[in-house]
């Protein structure tokens, strides 16, 4: 693992287009290849228009509110859930931690489903076999693939900076290309037709509802915006720190929303909704031909596959930090020979192996395993945007700060936290059970990690939480059990 000392040495003399760039490209990942068909299944140009104002306004605020708690709160920088337990407890803390790696798996788990859905598309004759990621050879092929980089982390392999040149070109030519030729081919007369929800949209003729059935990839999308904040804190200007932020997310914002919103003056909203995922290739596809499919397909084949062990470093360390920390039991903090966390490595991989079992069960697997990434992210950013609500309302950290800019830090996270929340609402109900059916057992680690120490389990309002916590889990249970709530 890649030490304090040696990212500080590494970023300490980012420059502004250097801090912006790695701003940037914490942000842009496999998902902006899935906007096309996801926006069109919920709603035309307008309801999109809106959908991304919502998430730009909202996201931007969470990514000051990082940038706000990284200044304020210069010590805490062992990751997204040391503000929950700061702010709110230990139990709340561990619930975040819990809830922040297992969005982390369910990301890895989906690359590995959308890397089979595009490999099925490039070579029909694997179709069969590998389906859209959800047939049992796709399963053994995914684990196995899970299973190898496991023993490439624990001999001690790390990401290397060539690796990661060609990931980023990957990822960026493709959709710099796609751009420009969906710009080109853009039909007026369709992307008019495609400007309103229609009444077919799952949200009905509701705008609201239609916008509403965004939230959860536009979260998704945008999952390692806090990451703008660790690269801020070494630039080598004070000033360059919310600049880099801003112009990073503008950007990302921008070609996002392009993606999604050039797309209809392509196919038809109705087309564009049945296309198969990495849904941009086949706008490209239908735009010039099958070698606009087949490159943007080999970009992203090539961008996943070459990013996936930093992902899975970056979920390890998640359960890694917060057992050195004490909020997990001592044993996922043991480092090997090789100063490698390997018992953290080996849950994860443990717990994406599990998940990509059980998305055979489920009726679309890569939309599932999507939007519970999304979800579970979204606790451990509404507590961290709460946080930073709660230090400024005490001043905590402010001693040398003016009161207008501790006014416009205060606005900046309530509008944050109102935004996490309704994400939360906007996410359904079917998550939160799915939630808390994961955090109710995994409170056997709390426990034990409370033991290790000699220290009180829960304190009262821990336990009030425990108590919501199980009693979700339990009707979520029952619902599943009885078909009520089906995924």
């Amino acid at each position: 693992m890649t030490t304090a000392a040696e990212t500080s040495t590494t970023t300490s003399k980012l420059s502004l287009p250097a801090l912006t760039a790695m701003v940037v490209g914490s942000m842009v990942g496999a998902g902006v290849f899935q906007l096309p068909a996801r926006f069109a299944s919920q709603t035309g140009v307008y309801g999109a228009l809106i959908a991304w104002a919502i998430a730009g306004l909202g996201m931007l605020t969470l990514a000051l509110v990082f940038q706000t708690l990284a200044v304020r709160k210069p010590k805490l920088d062992n990751g997204v859930y040391v503000y929950a337990r700061e702010g709110f407890g230990l139990y709340p803390g561990f619930l975040s931690a819990i809830g922040f790696w297992a969005s982390a798996c369910a990301g890895n788990a989906f690359y590995w489903v959308l890397i089979m859905t595009t490999l099925s598309q490039l070579f029909p004759d694997l179709e069969p076999l590998l389906g859209q990621g959800d047939t049992w050879p796709a399963f053994l092929i995914s684990a196995a693939a899970v299973w190898g980089f496991f023993l490439l982390i624990r001999r001690g392999v790390k990401e290397a900076a060539g690796i990661n040149l060609i990931v980023t070109l990957a990822k960026l030519v493709p959709l710099a290309l796609f751009l420009v030729l969906v710009v080109f081919f853009l039909d007026w007369d369709v992307f008019v037709a495609n400007l309103g929800g229609g009444a077919d949209a799952p949200g009905g003729e509701s705008l609201f509802e239609q916008v509403q059935g965004t939230m959860l990839i536009t979260v998704f999308v945008f999952l390692g915006i806090e990451g703008a904040s660790v690269y801020s804190r070494y630039a080598k200007r004070r000033e360059d720190v919310g600049r880099a932020t801003v112009l990073g997310f503008l950007s990302v914002l921008a070609l996002f929303a392009s993606v999604s919103i050039l797309s209809y003056g392509i196919l038809p909203k109705s087309e564009l909704a049945a296309l198969p995922q990495p849904s941009v290739g086949g706008v490209l596809e239908a735009a010039v031909g099958p070698w606009g499919g087949a490159f943007i397909r080999v970009g992203l084949i090539i961008s996943v596959l070459g990013a996936y062990l930093a992902w899975q470093l970056l979920a390890a360390d998640v359960v890694y930090a917060a057992a050195r920390d004490n909020d997990l039991p001592r044993h996922f903090a043991a480092l090997n020979r090789r100063e490698v966390p390997e018992h953290a490595v080996l849950w994860t991989s443990i717990f994406v192996t599990a998940i990509l079992f059980a998305v055979q069960f489920v009726r679309n697997a890569l939309d599932f395993t999507l939007d519970l990434t999304a979800a579970l992210a979204l606790a451990p950013y509404a507590l961290a945007s709460a946080y930073a609500v709660k230090i400024a309302l005490r001043r905590d950290g402010y001693a040398d700060v003016e009161p207008a800019q501790r006014t416009r830090e205060l606005v900046i996270a309530s509008v944050s936290t109102i935004y996490t929340l309704f994400l939360m609402w906007a996410a359904g109900y079917v998550f939160l059970f799915l939630a808390c059916i994961l955090l109710a057992p995994a409170t056997v680690l709390y426990f034990l990690a409370r033991r290790q120490q000699g220290a009180r389990v829960f304190t009262r309002p821990g336990l009030a939480v425990f108590i919501v916590v199980l009693a979700f889990a339990l009707v979520g249970v029952v619902l599943l059990a009885t078909g009520v709530v089906q995924i």
